[in-house]
Protein backbone atom coordinates (compact mmCIF):
# COMPACT_ATOMS: atom_id res chain seq x y z
CA UNK A 1 0.00 0.00 0.00
CA UNK A 2 1.24 3.48 -0.87
CA UNK A 3 -0.19 6.40 1.10
CA UNK A 4 0.17 10.10 0.38
CA UNK A 5 -0.27 12.53 3.29
CA UNK A 6 0.28 16.24 3.58
CA UNK A 7 1.26 18.30 6.62
CA UNK A 8 0.82 21.50 4.63
CA UNK A 9 -1.43 22.65 1.78
CA UNK A 10 0.35 20.59 -0.89
CA UNK A 11 -1.81 18.16 -2.84
CA UNK A 12 -0.19 15.55 -5.04
CA UNK A 13 -1.79 15.63 -8.47
CA UNK A 14 -2.26 12.37 -10.38
CA UNK A 15 -1.92 10.17 -7.28
CA UNK A 16 -2.89 7.07 -9.28
CA UNK A 17 -0.09 7.72 -11.82
CA UNK A 18 2.44 8.13 -9.01
CA UNK A 19 1.17 4.98 -7.28
CA UNK A 20 1.48 2.97 -10.50
CA UNK A 21 4.96 4.37 -11.17
CA UNK A 22 6.27 3.64 -7.68
CA UNK A 23 4.97 0.09 -7.93
CA UNK A 24 6.81 -0.33 -11.27
CA UNK A 25 10.02 0.95 -9.72
CA UNK A 26 9.74 -1.41 -6.75
CA UNK A 27 9.09 -4.34 -9.09
CA UNK A 28 12.03 -3.33 -11.32
CA UNK A 29 14.30 -3.66 -8.28
CA UNK A 30 12.84 -7.12 -7.56
CA UNK A 31 11.32 -5.94 -4.28
CA UNK A 32 7.79 -6.27 -2.92
CA UNK A 33 5.57 -3.47 -1.68
CA UNK A 34 4.65 -3.48 1.97
CA UNK A 35 3.47 -0.09 3.23
CA UNK A 36 5.07 3.15 2.15
CA UNK A 37 3.92 6.50 3.47
CA UNK A 38 4.83 9.74 1.75
CA UNK A 39 4.45 12.75 4.00
CA UNK A 40 4.68 16.10 2.23
CA UNK A 41 5.60 18.97 4.51
CA UNK A 42 7.42 22.30 4.71
CA UNK A 43 11.01 23.13 5.61
CA UNK A 44 10.30 23.77 9.28
CA UNK A 45 8.50 20.45 9.77
CA UNK A 46 11.30 18.45 8.13
CA UNK A 47 14.01 20.45 9.89
CA UNK A 48 12.53 19.47 13.26
CA UNK A 49 12.53 15.78 12.23
CA UNK A 50 16.12 16.07 10.97
CA UNK A 51 17.24 17.60 14.27
CA UNK A 52 15.26 15.27 16.55
CA UNK A 53 15.88 11.91 14.89
CA UNK A 54 19.13 12.37 12.97
CA UNK A 55 20.80 15.14 15.02
CA UNK A 56 21.39 17.11 11.79
CA UNK A 57 21.04 20.88 12.14
CA UNK A 58 20.28 21.44 8.44
CA UNK A 59 17.43 21.75 6.01
CA UNK A 60 16.96 18.87 3.60
CA UNK A 61 14.56 17.87 0.85
CA UNK A 62 13.93 14.30 2.02
CA UNK A 63 14.27 11.98 4.99
CA UNK A 64 13.48 8.28 4.68
CA UNK A 65 12.77 6.01 7.63
CA UNK A 66 13.30 2.44 6.48
CA UNK A 67 11.20 -0.26 8.13
CA UNK A 68 11.71 -2.82 5.36
CA UNK A 69 11.83 -6.51 6.12
CA UNK A 70 13.86 -8.52 3.64
CA UNK A 71 12.64 -7.71 0.15
CA UNK A 72 9.38 -6.16 1.39
CA UNK A 73 9.65 -2.37 1.36
CA UNK A 74 8.12 -0.48 4.27
CA UNK A 75 8.88 3.03 5.34
CA UNK A 76 8.01 6.66 5.82
CA UNK A 77 9.34 9.20 3.34
CA UNK A 78 9.14 12.84 4.40
CA UNK A 79 9.53 15.44 1.64
CA UNK A 80 9.88 19.19 2.05
CA UNK A 81 7.91 20.85 -0.72
CA UNK A 82 9.80 24.09 0.07
CA UNK A 83 13.14 22.40 -0.73
CA UNK A 84 11.77 20.70 -3.85
CA UNK A 85 10.54 24.09 -5.09
CA UNK A 86 13.91 25.76 -4.37
CA UNK A 87 15.90 22.89 -5.91
CA UNK A 88 13.78 23.02 -9.06
CA UNK A 89 14.58 26.73 -9.42
CA UNK A 90 18.27 26.23 -8.62
CA UNK A 91 18.70 23.37 -11.11
CA UNK A 92 16.37 24.95 -13.67
CA UNK A 93 14.02 21.96 -13.88
CA UNK A 94 10.24 21.67 -13.64
CA UNK A 95 8.83 21.26 -10.14
CA UNK A 96 7.16 17.99 -11.19
CA UNK A 97 10.48 16.55 -12.43
CA UNK A 98 12.26 17.50 -9.20
CA UNK A 99 9.41 16.05 -7.15
CA UNK A 100 9.69 12.74 -9.03
CA UNK A 101 13.45 12.69 -8.44
CA UNK A 102 13.05 13.22 -4.71
CA UNK A 103 10.16 10.77 -4.38
CA UNK A 104 12.05 8.00 -6.13
CA UNK A 105 15.23 8.86 -4.20
CA UNK A 106 13.36 7.76 -1.07
CA UNK A 107 12.29 4.49 -2.68
CA UNK A 108 15.85 3.81 -3.80
CA UNK A 109 17.04 4.30 -0.22
CA UNK A 110 14.45 1.71 0.89
CA UNK A 111 15.83 -0.60 -1.83
CA UNK A 112 19.26 -0.33 -0.22
CA UNK A 113 20.99 2.35 -2.30
CA UNK A 114 23.09 4.88 -0.45
CA UNK A 115 24.47 8.30 -1.28
CA UNK A 116 27.18 8.94 1.30
CA UNK A 117 30.21 8.33 -0.91
CA UNK A 118 30.97 9.69 -4.36
CA UNK A 119 30.45 6.29 -6.02
CA UNK A 120 27.20 5.66 -4.12
CA UNK A 121 25.96 9.10 -5.09
CA UNK A 122 26.81 8.53 -8.77
CA UNK A 123 24.90 5.23 -8.76
CA UNK A 124 21.97 6.89 -6.96
CA UNK A 125 21.78 9.61 -9.66
CA UNK A 126 21.94 6.99 -12.41
CA UNK A 127 19.15 4.99 -10.76
CA UNK A 128 17.02 8.13 -10.26
CA UNK A 129 17.29 8.96 -13.97
CA UNK A 130 16.50 5.37 -14.95
CA UNK A 131 13.45 5.19 -12.67
CA UNK A 132 12.11 8.61 -13.66
CA UNK A 133 12.09 7.22 -17.20
CA UNK A 134 9.51 4.64 -16.08
CA UNK A 135 6.92 7.30 -15.24
CA UNK A 136 3.90 7.05 -17.57
CA UNK A 137 5.55 4.28 -19.58
CA UNK A 138 3.03 1.65 -20.64
CA UNK A 139 4.14 -1.95 -20.26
Amino acid sequence: MINFYSENDFELQEEKSFDTWIRKVISSEEKQLGEINYIFCDDHYLYKINLKFLDHDTYTDIISFDNSEGDELNGDIFISIDRVTENAKEYNVDFSDELKRVMIHGILHLCGYGDKTESEDALMRQKEDEKIGLFHVEQ
